[in-house]
C-alpha cells in the first residue's frame, strides 16, 4: 500500500465529506474504515465519504463506464453504503474539476443510483439531474417525542418521508431515527424530512439521514420535498406541462428545485472544498486490516 493517502474535505450546503481519490479502487475501505475516517473526534470528520473511482475499476459500475468516467462509491458516516447522495454529487463534481480531471460544463457521474448529469456553471453554482421521483402507494407515519405525522413516500433512488409540520422544533432531536410505520415501507431505512412554510414555493427543512443522524443539509431529500410540496400543492408537472420550481432552505443553506414536465428533478447549488491533506499511514493501515 502507498504510504501516501490523501484525502479531502469539502461540503455543500453544509453536508460535509471526506473525499478518497483512489481511481484504480486499489483501496478496501471496510465500514469499520469508513466510519473512523468520518469520525468527528478520532478522524477527520463528515456526515459520509465520497470514494472516487473511475468507473471501469469498478466491479459495481463497469456497466456505467461507456457513460461516465468517474464512479461516486457514496458511503455514509457509520460506513454503510448508500445508493445516492445528492450534495455528495456536486462535492464529488467539484472535486474533478479541483483536481483538474474535468472542466466546466457538463458532466456524467456514476453512481449507485444511475447515471447521474452535472453542470458546472462559471458562477461557481453546480445543478445536478437527479432523475425522476417514485412516489408509492399510501401513506406512512413518522412520529418524534410522542407526535405523529402523516409523511409522503417518496424515493430518489434512496427512500424518503417527507411530513410537513406546524413548527421544526416539534421534530426535536434527529440524531437517532424518528420511528415510523409500518415497518415493510423502509426496510433498510429512511431519512426523514420535516417541513414547514416559508411563503409560496418556498420551505424550510429539518432532516435525519439514515447512518449519519440528523445532518445540515441532505439533497436527495430536499428534491423529495420538493416533489412532496408540489403534489400537496396541485402541481403535476407532468400533467400541466409547466415546471415548479420550490426554494429549499436547509439549517446548511439553500438549493433551488426544479420538476421538469418529463419528471427529471434538477437540484441547483453550491459545493466546496475547504482542506486537503495525507491521512497518516500507520493508522489508516491499521483501518485497513
Amino acid at each position: 500500500m502507498s504510504t501516501r493517502i490523501a484525502f479531502l474535505k469539502g461540503h455543500g450546503t453544509e453536508n460535509d465529506f471526506v473525499i478518497v481519490p483512489d481511481p484504480e479502487n486499489a483501496l478496501d475501505l471496510s465500514p469499520a474504515a469508513v466510519a473512523a475516517l468520518c469520525d468527528r473526534r478520532a478522524g477527520i470528520g463528515g456526515d459520509g465519504l465520497l470514494h472516487v473511482v473511475r468507473s471501469a475499476a469498478h466491479p459495481e459500475a463497469r456497466g456505467m463506464a461507456a457513460e461516465a468516467e468517474w464512479f461516486m462509491d457514496y458511503r455514509n458516516g457509520d460506513g454503510s453504503i448508500a445508493e445516492m447522495c445528492g450534495n455528495g454529487v456536486r462535492v464529488f463534481a467539484r472535486y474533478l474539476r479541483h483536481a483538474g480531471l474535468i472542466p466546466e460544463g457538463d458532466l456524467a457521474v456514476a453512481t449507485r443510483a444511475g447515471v447521474k448529469s452535472v453542470h458546472l456553471a462559471k458562477d461557481g453554482d453546480i445543478t445536478v439531474g437527479m432523475g425522476r421521483a417514485v412516489l408509492a402507494e399510501g401513506d406512512v407515519t413518522v412520529s418524534v417525542g410522542g407526535r405523529s405525522w402523516t409523511a409522503r413516500n417518496v424515493n430518489m433512488g434512496n427512500p424518503h418521508a417527507v411530513a410537513f409540520v406546524d413548527d421544526l422544533a416539534h421534530a426535536g432531536s434527529l440524531d437517532t431515527p424518528p420511528p415510523f410505520r409500518p415497518a415493510s415501507a423502509y426496510p433498510d431505512g429512511v431519512n426523514v424530512e420535516f417541513v414547514a412554510e416559508r411563503g409560496p414555493g418556498h420551505v424550510v427543512v429539518r432532516v435525519h439521514e439514515r447512518g449519519s443522524g440528523e445532518t445540515r443539509s441532505c439533497g436527495t431529500g430536499a428534491c423529495a420535498v420538493a416533489v412532496a410540496a408540489a403534489r400537496r400543492d396541485g402541481a403535476d408537472p407532468a400533467a400541466t406541462g409547466t415546471p415548479a420550481t420550490y426554494t429549499v432552505d436547509l439549517p446548511g443553506g439553500r438549493l433551488v428545485i426544479t420538476e421538469r414536465p418529463d419528471g427529471e428533478i434538477e437540484m441547483t447549488g453550491p459545493a466546496v472544498i475547504v482542506a486537503e491533506g495525507e491521512v497518516d499511514a500507520e493508522w489508516f493501515g491499521g483501518l485497513l486490516r
